[in-house]
C-alpha cells in the first residue's frame, strides 16, 4: 500500500492550479499544516506562527577556498530558523535567505579611521590611517534574528550566514572578492543537497537540511543586499529569486567616479580597506595573516587613491562582469536621492539581467538609502518564485517608482524605465559669472568663457544658494509655469580647462528657490549628481596630466532619476571644482575654465522638447 501525505496532496493540488484558502484550511484533508496563499501571496498560518515552537540551530557549510592561510577550506557559520512542522509533520519549505559581513558587531569610530582627503590630486594622503579591530559580538545558535517574524509564519525557513571572516565565519573579508560570491553559493548548494554541513567548524559530523524543498529566494539592504546580486552572478542551481535592497554592484562606483577619488556620500575618506576594517570580526588568530595578504597588499596594491583608474583590481569587484551565469528572478529595490549606494549601482544591474531575458522588475522610490518594495510585492515574488504559485507577477506592472507625494508603499506603475515618454532635450549655457548664467534651449551666439575657483571650503548647497561667488558657476532656467517630470540618465559635457595638471569637476542639477525650511524634502533642493577626473577624458581607465590652459571635453552621466519638478521652480546647473562632501581636498586656487559654448546639459524629459518648452513658457 502506497502512503500519501496530506502535503503530497497538496502540492500535486498546486501543481495543477488549485490553491489552499485561509478560511478554509480547516476543512482540507487533515490538521497538518502547510502554507496558504490568497490573491497570489503566502499567507500568515497560525500554526507556524508560534515562536516559542521554532527549530533553531546552527551549523558550518564547507566552500571552495582557503582565504585565511591555514590550509583548510574555509567553512561558513549558517544559522536555521524554521517552523516545528519541519521535523513533526515532514514538512519541506522553501527558503529565505540572508547573509551579512555586519551580524558579528563592527568596528568603533577612531580618530583618523578614514583617509585624510586634505592633499593634492595625484599625490599620497599625508599620514597612513588608523586601524580599528572589531570586538566580535553574538552567541550560538542565533547569528540573526532579521526577517523571521516576516517570513516564517508565512510558510518559509529563513537561514543566515555570516560572511567570510566575519563572525564565527572562517576565512577572510575581500570587500567584493570572489570568495564572497562562493560563500552564500555553497550555503545554497548545502540547502540543496549537493555538499554537507558540519555540526562544528573543523569536525566531521554532519547536518543535512532535510527540510528544504530546494527553492531559496535571497533578500537584503546595502551590503546585505549585494551578496544575493554575489550569489546570483554564479549561476548556482537552486537560487530561484533575489530581491537586493540598495546593493553595491560595483565598488569601483562606490569608491570612484569616472576616474576620479570620490568618497560614498556621508562618509568622507572611505575606502574598500576602510570597509574591510569595519566589517573584520572574524578569529582574532587569524586576523593578522589577513589584514597582510588583504588589506596590506592586495588592497593596498590594487585600489590606487593616486589616479583613481579603473583598473583588475576593480573590475573583480564590479559584478557587471559576471553576469553571464545569472539567472535568478530579480526584484531590485533603491532610492534616487540614495548619495551613499547610489542609483546606478541598481539600474546597471536590472538592465542587464533585463537584457539577458531574466524575470525582472524594478522598484524605485525617492529617499535616501534603503527602503525595501511594498510588502505585496515581494510577498508575490517570492510566492512565484519560491513556493511555484502560479501568481502571474511575471505579468505585473514591470517598473514601480514612488511618486515625490506618495507613501512607499504606494508606487506608481511604468511600463518601463526610463519613462517610454521620455527623449533628450540638450540646453546651452549663457554667461552670467560671478552672478547667475541662463540655461536655456537657443545655443550661445559668438564664443565666452567663464571661470571659477577651486575652494572646498564652500559647500554645494552654500554655492547653489549664493547670489555671487568666484567659487562656482551656475545656470538657470526660465520658472517653471507647469510640473516637468524627469526621467532616465541626464549627462553632461563640460568644455574645460585648468591652471593645474589635475583639478576635481563636480556638477549638481539642483532646484531653485532653496528650500531652507525644516519641512524641506529630500527631493526639494538637489536633483541630481556627478564627478569625474578631467584627466580621464578619454578613458576611465588610464588618466594623463592636464596642460595648463588646454581645453579638454569632458563627458559623463549624472545617476538614474525619475522626478517631477513642480511649477514655480527653476532647475539650475551648478559647476563647481571640490565637491566638499564628496571629493579630496586640495588647495584652493586652481582655476577652471569652462568654454560654454562647448558645454551641455542633456536632459531625459517626459514629452521631450515639446513638454520642456511648454514647462517654461
Amino acid at each position: 500500500m502506497i502512503k500519501v501525505t496530506r502535503y503530497q496532496i497538496i502540492i500535486v493540488l498546486i501543481a495543477f492550479g488549485f490553491t489552499i484558502n485561509a478560511q478554509n484550511q480547516s476543512d482540507t484533508i487533515s490538521e497538518k499544516a502547510v502554507p496558504v496563499f490568497e490573491n497570489g501571496e503566502a499567507q500568515i498560518v497560525e500554526a507556524f506562527s508560534d515562536s516559542e515552537k521554532w527549530i533553531r540551530h546552527d551549523l558550518w557549510v564547507e566552500t571552495e577556498f582557503d582565504t585565511d592561510g591555514d590550509g583548510k577550506l574555509d567553512r561558513m557559520h549558517v544559522d536555521v530558523t524554521r517552523p516545528y512542522q519541519t521535523d513533526s509533520e515532514d514538512l519541506k519549505l522553501p527558503i529565505v535567505y540572508v547573509s551579512s559581513p555586519y551580524f558579528a558587531g563592527v568596528a568603533p569610530d577612531v580618530e583618523g579611521g578614514f583617509w585624510n582627503v586634505k592633499h593634492e590630486l595625484g599625490e599620497s594622503a599625508p599620514h597612513e590611517r588608523v586601524h580599528a579591530d572589531v570586538t566580535r559580538t553574538g552567541e550560538r545558535p542565533i547569528i540573526s534574528n532579521s526577517h523571521i517574524k516576516t517570513w516564517v509564519p508565512r510558510g518559509y525557513i529563513v537561514v543566515h550566514s555570516s560572511s567570510p571572516g566575519t563572525g564565527l565565519s572562517q576565512g577572510s573579508p575581500t570587500v567584493g572578492g570572489d570568495n564572497e560570491s562562493l560563500a552564500p553559493k555553497a550555503v545554497i548548494d548545502w540547502l540543496c543537497g549537493r555538499i554537507p554541513g558540519y555540526t562544528t567548524p573543523d569536525g566531521d559530523e554532519t547536518v543535512e537540511a532535510f527540510w528544504s524543498t530546494g527553492k531559496v529566494g535571497m533578500t537584503g539592504t546595502s551590503y546585505n543586499g549585494t551578496i544575493p546580486v554575489a550569489a546570483a552572478t554564479t549561476g548556482v542551481e537552486g537560487l530561484e529569486a533575489i530581491i537586493p535592497i540598495a546593493p553595491n554592484t560595483s565598488y569601483y562606483h562606490y569608491y570612484r567616479s569616472n576616474g576620479l577619488v570620490r568618497s560614498p556620500g556621508g562618509y568622507l575618506g572611505e575606502d574598500v580597506d576602510v570597509l574591510y576594517d569595519f566589517i573584520h570580526s572574524g578569529d582574532e588568530s587569524k586576523r593578522a595573516y589577513n589584514n597582510a595578504t588583504v588589506r596590506d597588499t592586495e588592497m593596498k596594491n590594487g585600489m590606487d587613491r593616486i589616479t583613481g583608474d579603473y583598473n583588475e583590481f576593480w573590475a573583480g569587484r564590479d559584478y557587471l562582469n559576471d553576469m553571464k551565469p545569472f539567472k535568478a528572478a530579480l526584484l531590485m529595490s533603491h532610492g534616487f536621492n540614495d548619495w551613499n549606494v547610489m542609483p546606478e549601482h541598481s539600474y546597471r544591474i536590472w538592465k542587464a539581467a533585463k537584457d539577458k531575458g531574466v524575470p525582472v522588475q524594478l522598484y524605485y522610490h525617492q529617499y535616501g538609502h534603503g527602503g525595501p518594495p511594498p510588502m505585496t510585492m515581494m510577498n508575490r515574488w517570492f510566492t512565484r518564485y519560491l513556493h511555484g504559485i502560479e501568481n502571474g507577477v511575471e505579468n505585473d506592472a514591470p517598473v514601480w517608482i514612488v511618486r515625490e507625494k506618495d507613501k512607499m508603499d504606494k508606487p506608481t506603475s511604468y511600463d518601463a524605465y526610463p519613462n517610454s515618454d521620455a527623449s533628450k532635450v540638450t540646453l546651452y549655457l549663457n554667461p552670467g559669472a560671478p552672478e547667475r548664467g541662463n540655461l536655456t534651449t537657443d545655443k550661445p551666439i559668438g564664443s565666452a568663457t567663464e571661470t571659477l575657483i577651486d575652494n572646498y571650503s564652500f559647500s554645494g548647497s552654500a554655492l547653489a544658494q549664493a547670489e555671487i561667488t568666484e567659487h562656482r558657476l551656475i545656470y538657470i532656467t526660465p520658472k517653471l509655469t507647469k510640473d516637468l517630470h524627469i526621467s532616465g540618465i541626464p549627462s553632461v559635457t563640460v568644455k574645460m580647462a585648468s591652471s593645474k595638471p589635475a583639478v576635481n569637476l563636480s556638477v549638481w542639477l539642483v532646484s531653485l528657490p532653496w528650500n531652507e525650511s525644516r519641512r524641506a524634502k529630500i527631493t526639494d533642493n538637489i536633483i541630481n549628481r556627478g564627478w569625474a577626473d578631467p584627466q580621464n577624458q578619454k578613458s576611465r581607465d588610464k588618466s594623463k596630466p592636464l596642460k595648463p590652459g588646454k581645453y579638454y571635453d569632458v563627458t559623463f552621466d549624472l545617476q538614474p532619476d525619475d522626478q517631477v519638478i513642480p511649477a514655480g521652480q527653476q532647475l539650475g546647473l551648478l559647476i563647481m571644482s571640490s565637491d566638499r562632501e564628496f571629493t579630496l581636498w586640495p588647495s584652493p586656487g586652481t582655476e577652471l575654465t569652462v568654454d560654454l559654448k562647448g558645454t551641455t546639459l542633456n536632459l531625459p524629459i517626459v514629452g521631450g522638447a515639446e513638454a520642456y518648452n511648454e514647462a517654461v513658457k
